[in-house]
């Protein structure tokens, strides 16, 4: 069967079985290995991707679902080669990450959360992540990372003081 995904701002099409994984086709057939097999149950949330920006199990969606909706995997946060997102950078700013198995996941349920709050409490961000498990850092600093990351967010979308006052920031200088 003929699958059209929106993958990441790309058109892309792919010659499936219909029953083939959104994660199988993802790391198969464009090699977009971010998201990770994990349990292959939907618990751990290794395979996690945002379709129409939230979090979903990718083992657990069949590809052929996912046709007209936009998928986006960690390789799509960056704004660039060779770039890291602010909640990326966040992550290594902070150790976020050891193995690194569960960081994608981690991400896009963090910036999925970040898009839509961009000051959440520490609950939110707790109740944000709860799905994705991690083994090796105790998720003390995947909360920071996230916290660091708003911080950040609300502080590059913050108004300079001479914008406000109707002046360019080159002219206040």
């Amino acid at each position: 069967m003929k699958v059209d995904l929106r993958i990441n701002g790309v058109s892309r099409t792919a010659d499936i079985e219909p029953r083939k994984t959104l994660l199988d086709v993802l790391r198969e057939n464009f090699l977009l290995n971010g998201a990770h097999a994990g349990c292959e149950h939907g618990v751990c949330g290794a395979c996690t991707v945002l379709v129409d920006g939230e979090p979903v199990r990718s083992c657990l969606m069949f590809a052929v679902q996912a046709d007209g909706y936009e998928i986006t995997t960690i390789e799509g946060l960056a704004p660039a080669p060779g770039e890291l997102s602010v909640i990326q950078d966040a992550f290594c700013e902070t150790h976020g990450l050891q193995c690194g198995y569960c960081t994608p996941g981690m991400i896009l349920s963090a910036h999925a959360l970040l898009q839509r709050n961009v000051t959440p409490t520490r609950e939110e961000i707790v109740e944000a992540i709860s799905a994705n498990i991690c083994r090796c850092t105790g998720y003390g600093q995947i909360i920071e990372a996230v916290q660091f990351a708003a911080e950040r967010l609300r502080l590059a979308n913050t108004p300079h003081p001479a914008a406000q006052a109707g002046k360019s920031v080159a002219e206040a200088k």
